[in-house]
């Protein structure tokens, strides 16, 4: 936190005392002594102890929340990259982010009660949802896992805290709130990402940095709520960070994904829904985005089952605008398996729509 911008008791004590000055000397103006004393001291003073109660109780509860959910946050190291992770339970699992694993199979992992980094196995990486689990070669005493919350519970303007190794600086934490929830964002391949959409992410203001990523996003009720995922880039000022705007993998699809990859070894039912093709984006005379050319059909798949073939052109689901293979992403982000869309494709210059069946990625 910057040390200028002071929020702990001491400083609402500086304030409450600047409010008494100014009031005796307000109230002096406009009396005597005697109703300066009246109109200032004991307003103010019935204020002053509730609210430095409040304070201090706030405090406590950041102080409170670190104590108990930092053991459980830790920094992983490969080859080129650094990154951090959760421990998920006693057994040495630990998850992380896909992106922050890489290509990597084995990591040296530094935990808050280890002097010496540790040696760490991938059991299973999920790029589609930027999940992965490792596995701890040797569960030191007293690992603490992570407890996870209910994400279906979070709420705008409640206070988080980021917990990761940004910049390699590890057991660091951040402050701010949730800034929204539902969000459906798409992550950049570039430097490193692996290109996933992801539905349902929780936006936050408190600060995700390079090497938060796999972290813990933390309510003070000491739950982890989220994973640290991405940091908003603004196209504007040559993709620098947009400051305050950072997103976190929901802790209900971290659960949902790292129990199946413990239970079996990898992602059995992703809960994500797909058309079956793999596709690229296309541009109009005026080289703008104009669709998605299908450039594979899955055997079997909904796609391939409603007629859709190989050079159709998709250009909406259901009234949903299709321009992108990112937006084609987005959009089935916000379906389930199962469920049934009206595809609307060009073939030969002619427009078509089908009934889809969705299937799971």
């Amino acid at each position: 936190m910057n040390s200028s911008r002071r929020t702990g008791p001491g400083a609402r004590a500086a304030i409450v005392l600047g409010c008494l000055c100014a009031g005796a000397l307000l109230a002096g103006c406009s009396g005597g002594p005697g109703s300066a004393r009246t109109a200032a001291a004991t307003p103010v003073t019935e204020r002053a102890a509730p609210a430095q109660r409040s304070a201090e109780a706030l405090q406590g509860d950041y102080e409170e929340t670190i104590a108990d959910v930092l053991p459980s946050v830790v920094q992983i190291r490969g080859r080129d990259d650094l990154g951090s992770g959760v421990v998920y339970d006693d057994r040495g699992h630990i998850v992380t982010n896909a992106h922050v694993i890489g290509n990597e199979r084995s990591f040296r992992v530094t935990t808050a009660g280890s002097e010496q980094p540790l040696t760490a196995e991938l059991v299973f990486s999920y790029p589609e949802q930027d999940l992965a689990v490792v596995r701890l070669d040797s569960v030191p005493k007293g690992l603490r896992p992570a407890a996870f919350g209910d994400s279906g519970k979070v709420r705008v303007g409640q206070i988080v805290l980021a917990m990761g190794s940004p910049l390699g600086l590890s057991s660091s934490v951040t402050e701010g709130i949730v800034s929204a929830t539902g969000r459906t964002v798409s992550e950049s391949e570039d430097n490193g990402g692996t290109g996933a959409t992801i539905a349902n992410m929780i936006q936050t203001s408190a600060s995700i940095n390079p090497g938060n990523s796999g972290g813990a996003l933390v309510d003070l009720d000491s739950k982890v709520i989220g994973i640290p995922t991405l940091a908003a880039t603004d196209p504007n000022f040559g993709n620098s960070a947009a400051p305050g705007i950072g997103f976190a993998i929901p802790a209900s699809m971290v659960t949902t994904v790292a129990d199946q990859i413990i239970k079996d070894g990898k992602v059995t039912d992703s809960g994500r829904a797909a058309l079956g093709i793999t596709g690229r984006t296309v541009v109009d005379e005026q080289q703008r985005p104009a669709g998605v050319a299908v450039v594979s059909v899955t055997n079997g798949g909904g796609a391939d089952d409603a007629g859709i073939r190989p050079g159709d052109v998709i250009t909406r689901v259901d009234d949903r605008s299709v321009t992108t293979i990112t937006s084609l992403s987005e959009v089935l982000a916000e379906d389930a398996p199962g469920d049934r869309v009206k595809v609307t494709y060009l073939r030969d210059g002619a427009q078509s729509t089908v009934e889809v069946t969705l299937g799971e990625i």
